[in-house]
């Protein structure tokens, strides 16, 4: 649909997209008769961001589930061809404080650099920056081929967290670019499906690489690194074709100066009424603008981020704890199991992650107002699970097993619960800079959690991990104890919330840039329709046809 804009008056978008509107089109405006912004049809305004669901959402599934498989395949390297003493810490000589080590080392640059790289790329520009890091954690995902000692272990694993830092909160943060903060939930669980496709697969694709033991003469958990860095390195370019660039205003060219003159240019997400219809339904919510050092203090000192850093600490903790260790605890509960049995135990796990995904996260989004409910029904899920794992007779190994189905299920929803209720309260309170800044800080503070257990729990806690009927329990029983926090947390926040308000601040208010007069204009086109909690009216057995 081709024509040209007419200037913007008042931050608003034209009336009429063009004057060749089709009947069908005008159909679907609810033109309002005060002067005032075209009103479009719901189901208009959800076809246009399914277009961007359909450009966005593969690109960081795939990319998440490269990274997510070679930053955690380390667990997986300390089983995979135990019998013929080829597995990771044999071919290492490692002790477990080692391993112990190097898994924490991780965290520790991911913590120190999240941050940072968010900031940037809120400033270089988020294609670009994805890409640079998928193409990094690729190289150093091939390098993990040539360790030949504890030493270059260690120091792979923190470089490797050095340039991932920022992958997590920055797709968070990208996502607010194209989509309200209402409907982000939906869309960070479908992604962070990735992750737990990822550690199923891994598992069990990694009983296809011990077959490959010795071929070229590596060693099976060498292919491993070696296959999944490749793959990594050839997505980091692809995605400078496939991720579009932030959306602009219809109308406004895009400057291609500096080094951007000399990287390939990729398609607009959207283009002519779809371009417009997005620019109309987000600009409630997303006024950028550039920021100071000013700008980020405000978002460094608001209590919100305390509570939901907590939150994020426990189940992230847990979360990584379990996909680190998690042959290791199986191997805990059955010593006899080989290798592949291992992998293969591991896998399920996840598929009871990602079902619960799918089935809470769209749920979440529709009653958006219960999310910390949600969180810790999945919380007392997961504490039920390391009960069982915990406390279920010795004997009884499958029951045992089935706690770890139940702490995979309920792990599910709980971070992308988390993520989405930070983009809401940051970008009401403090607009792209807060996104930006708190998302990579609940995130990289929040992975507190996962040092503590990669660093003092299960391997590294020498007398906890002693074979026998209790073993691993007192690392089980510290897991349930961090869990407890991210409750406690959650309901912190809720409290507070209703007490205190989530007005935006005055720094928002006040930009010229910005036509918000009240925290009611930040509610994108369908919660404005929504203002009044309307639950599973628009699940998909009542949209019209």
């Amino acid at each position: 649909m081709a024509s040209s804009l007419p200037e913007l008056e008042d931050g608003k978008v034209p009336r009429e997209t063009s004057a060749a509107a089709t009947d069908n089109e005008a159909d679907q405006r609810d033109v309002r008769g005060d002067g005032g912004p075209v009103e479009y049809d719901v189901e208009r305004i959800e076809r246009v961001y399914r277009k961007l669901d359909h450009r966005i959402i593969p690109a960081f599934w795939i990319l998440y589930f490269l990274c997510s498989a070679i930053r955690s395949n380390i667990g997986l390297a300390q089983t995979m061809n135990t019998s013929s003493g080829h597995n990771l810490v044999q071919v290492l000589d490692l002790t477990p404080k080692d391993v112990s080590t190097a898994l924490a080392l991780f965290y520790v640059s991911y913590v120190i650099f999240d941050m940072p790289s968010n900031l940037v790329m809120s400033k270089l520009g988020p294609r670009v920056w994805m890409a640079r890091i998928v193409f990094a954690v690729g190289v150093i995902g091939v390098c993990f081929t040539a360790v030949k000692a504890a030493w270059s272990l260690k120091l792979l694993r923190f470089l490797l967290g050095v340039v991932i830092a920022g992958m997590w909160p920055g797709m968070s943060y990208y996502l607010t670019l194209f989509y309200p903060p209402s409907r982000t939930g939906k869309r960070i669980g479908q992604y962070f499906t990735a992750a737990q496709v990822s550690a199923a697969v891994v598992g069990l694709v990694s009983a296809g690489f011990q077959l490959m033991d010795g071929v070229g003469g590596l060693v099976g958990f060498q292919w491993m690194f070696l296959i999944y860095g490749l793959c990594a390195v050839v997505l980091g370019f692809t995605l400078l074709w496939w991720l579009p660039d932030r959306p602009l205003p219809p109308g406004q060219k895009r400057a291609h100066t500096g080094i951007f003159k000399f990287l390939p240019r990729t398609p607009e997400a959207l283009t002519g009424e779809d371009a417009i219809i997005h620019y109309e339904d987000l600009k409630r919510v997303y006024h950028p603008r550039s920021w100071t050092l000013k700008d980020l203090g405000y978002v460094l000192i608001d209590w919100r981020l305390w509570p939901l850093t907590l939150m994020y600490f426990g189940v992230v903790g847990v979360g990584i704890g379990t996909q680190l260790y998690g042959t290791v605890i199986i191997q805990g509960i059955n010593g006899n199991f080989t290798g592949v049995q291992l992998s293969l135990l591991f896998a399920p796990i996840w598929i009871m992650d990602l079902i619960a995904i799918l089935l809470v996260t769209p749920i979440s989004d529709r009653f958006h107002r219960l999310r910390p409910f949600f969180f810790s029904a999945a919380v007392c899920i997961q504490i039920a699970g390391l009960l069982v794992v915990t406390f279920a007779p010795t004997s009884n190994a499958w029951a045992r097993y089935g706690g770890l189905l139940m702490v995979g299920f309920g792990l599910g929803p709980t971070v992308p619960i988390c993520m989405t209720w930070t983009n809401e309260i940051f970008q009401q309170r403090h607009g792209e800079v807060g996104v930006a800044a708190a998302a990579a800080l609940v995130s990289g503070l929040g992975n507190l959690g996962s040092i503590t257990t990669t660093y003092a729990l299960y391997t590294g806690w020498p007398e906890d991990a002693v074979k026998g009927p209790y073993q691993y329990r007192r690392s089980n029983l510290t897991m349930i104890g961090i869990l407890c926090v991210s409750i406690v947390s959650s309901f912190v926040m809720y409290i507070a919330l209703k007490f205190a308000g989530n007005k935006p601040s005055r720094k928002i208010t006040s930009s010229e840039s910005s036509s918000i007069n009240g925290a009611d204009e930040f509610q994108d086109g369908a919660a404005r329709r929504e203002l009044q909690q309307r639950g599973f009216g628009r699940m998909w057995w009542n949209k019209r046809s």
